[in-house]
């Protein structure tokens, strides 16, 4: 959006009117689908300042930026970590089975996914917004290559409940995957055990623009998640 917003801003000032025209746009009011960037648009083009071409190559430099962007709008928390983020890995690695009694006696819901009869994978997911902004996510979203700051709360961690972690951080133009054992996140010093009151061996970890670089030897391809998960399971029980 950043750079959308940049480059329809050096359109606007090349505009003979520019001054009434931000005037207009400062008093504007949007009814979808009308809003604010189709009315600058087809001001642009109706001052031949953009054609049709420019608007086309505008356009698809857009969507290839913000590939994710349609993440940002599932707002039910369950609708995103459950349902989108299980869903996802499930896609990527097909070897995945939903977990039962009948698979494993002892389950009872403590995890999300079951490989090899044996590795207990647990799921979470997290999406990249502006830390300083009230704004709708879809708003707030931010690209991999945006400065602003960020904070990615993996929450209600159970390391004693699983074998092995798969973290899922969503930005505008990307997707990211962090693969851990379960000991590799008890043991990080940005785990916080004690999340809620009484929520015993329950904990979150943050990820932030601070600190993301020193998870970067757990992070992996999307073509390579089975390998990936299989090594951190070993990993928890060497």
């Amino acid at each position: 959006m950043e750079k959308l917003k940049q480059e329809l801003d050096r359109l606007i000032a090349t505009l003979p009117n520019e001054a009434d025209f931000r005037r207009k746009l400062e008093d504007l009011f949007s009814v979808y689908p009308f809003n604010e960037y189709e009315y600058i648009i087809s001001a642009l083009l109706g001052a031949d300042k953009l054609t049709f071409d420019e608007y086309v190559e505008l356009r698809d430099d857009y969507i290839s930026r913000n590939r994710f962007l349609y993440i940002f709008e599932i707002s039910a928390p369950r609708g995103f970590g459950e349902a989108w983020a299980q869903g996802h890995l499930s896609e990527l690695v097909p070897d995945l089975v939903k977990p039962s009694k009948k698979l494993d006696k002892d389950y009872s819901g403590q995890y999300d996914f079951f490989l090899d009869a044996k590795i207990k994978i647990e799921v979470k997911a997290s999406r990249a917004v502006d830390f300083d902004t009230t704004e709708p996510l879809y708003v707030k979203a931010l690209a991999t290559d945006s400065l602003k700051d960020f904070d990615m709360n993996f929450q209600q961690v159970k390391p004693a409940c699983c074998d092995v972690f798969v973290w899922l951080g969503v930005w505008r133009d990307k997707i990211r995957y962090w693969v851990l054992a379960s000991k590799e996140v008890s043991e990080n010093r940005y785990y916080s055990a004690g999340q809620h009151r009484g929520n015993v061996g329950e904990g979150q970890l943050h990820l932030r623009r601070d600190n993301l670089r020193e998870f970067v030897h757990y992070e992996t391809r999307s073509t390579e998640l089975l390998r990936a998960i299989r090594e951190a399971y070993l990993r928890q029980h060497s």
